[in-house]
């Protein structure tokens, strides 16, 4: 139970505004359509009309009850099972939204006992607890937050921007068509077994931390259970060197693919692994391997429908295009890091933001920070 300031007045919601609904349908949808169109998404379509002209927060009936929230100031449409709550009274919209959203979901709960809302009836709107603060300070929470809310829209564009920068220059730099300063040595086509060592053979050592296709997340390693060999799994057979590859061999369009770069670890992938291991630079193998025209490759040559996979000699056949020059391919592989080390280091700062962001709207909307107004 949450004590606001005695100066807050403790309302509902259907006394400071009006609940309505849309009245139409996905098929209404247009592609590039003139007026925002909300559904029960939190994505919005567009139309060429519209039902509404005002400020509004809106929010989804069904198919994501509580966790779908909109805040629109001017002309749109919405479906027929989205809420639309406008006609402001004694209440900022913008500070309405935040708690709303913020809020919404805890105050559906109380009328299910499922883990999960089914949908949103117009009681659970209109009978929901509002604290007012003093209007001026409505606004000035309203815009804290929305400060917030416009760092984190510009990081998100930036990390979109690197990501878009750093794909073109992965494609230019891996394929050749783009050389670094210094370089203008051959590149040749060769199988990708007369560059990289497939599956080599090694034996199992008697205590391991097993990596199964479930464990490896884009390029990332999730997690690995503790195996002993006598008990292991038969597929438990690709023991991990520094600088081995791993690459998806089931499904692998999936693009579940990891680059072993511990040290000290007794690691045993799983067999729905190819392990590639080359004298050559593991980073520019790598990121290669990642490329459209070598997975779409390896897809061509992929057998089975439900879990297509690719066998290891077919892999191994497969043609890929590299500098001679391991300096090269180092570069290659160095220029493309740091991007990727600068676009994750942006994720990094968006994440703290947004946690910094909740951290606001805990103190801010239950009044334990109050503003200078």
């Amino acid at each position: 139970m949450v004590t606001y300031p005695s100066d807050w007045e403790i309302s509902q919601i259907d006394k400071i505004a009006d609940i309505t609904t849309g009245c139409r349908d996905v098929k209404d949808s247009v592609k590039n359509g003139k007026y925002p169109f909300y559904v029960r998404s939190k994505d919005v379509e567009r139309i060429n009309f519209y039902d509404f002209d005002c400020e509004a927060v809106l929010t989804a009936g069904d198919g994501g009850a509580g966790k779908i929230f909109h805040y629109k100031n001017g002309k749109f449409a919405a479906h027929q099972r989205v809420y639309v709550i406008s006609k402001f009274e004694k209440v900022d919209g913008k500070y309405f939204y935040y708690f709303f959203s913020k809020n919404f979901l805890q105050e559906v709960e109380k009328y299910t006992a499922k883990s999960t809302v089914d949908s949103v009836r117009r009681p659970m709107i209109a009978n929901m607890e509002f604290p007012l603060p003093p209007f001026k300070e409505q606004q000035a929470i309203a815009s804290a937050l929305s400060d917030f809310d416009e760092h984190i829209d510009n990081l998100t564009e930036l990390i979109e921007k690197k990501k878009a920068i750093r794909d073109g220059a992965l494609e230019d730099l891996v394929s050749g068509r783009t050389r670094l300063d210094g370089f203008n040595g051959e590149w040749i086509n060769v199988k990708l077994s007369d560059f990289a060592q497939i599956n080599p053979s090694s034996a199992l050592p008697e205590v391991f931390k097993y990596v199964d296709l479930e464990s490896v997340k884009g390029i990332t390693l999730m997690g690995w259970r503790v195996e002993r060999k006598e008990t292991a799994p038969s597929r438990a057979k690709r023991l991990a060197q520094f600088g081995d590859i791993f690459f998806q061999t089931v499904r692998p369009y999936q693009r579940n693919n990891y680059l072993f770069e511990l040290s000290d670890e007794d690691v045993v992938f799983s067999t729905g692994y190819a392990q590639l291991r080359t004298k050559n630079d593991a980073r520019f193998l790598f990121l290669l391997l990642r490329q459209d025209d070598f997975v779409n490759e390896v897809l061509d040559n992929c057998t089975g429908t439900s879990y297509p996979a690719i066998n290891p000699s077919k892999l191994s056949d497969i043609k890929i295009y590299v500098p001679i020059d391991k300096n090269e391919q180092q570069a290659i592989a160095e220029v493309l890091t740091a991007m990727d080390e600068e676009i994750e280091s942006l994720k990094i700062e968006k994440e703290k933001m947004i946690q910094i962001k909740e951290g606001a709207m805990d103190d801010l909307l239950t009044g334990r920070v109050r503003l200078n107004v």
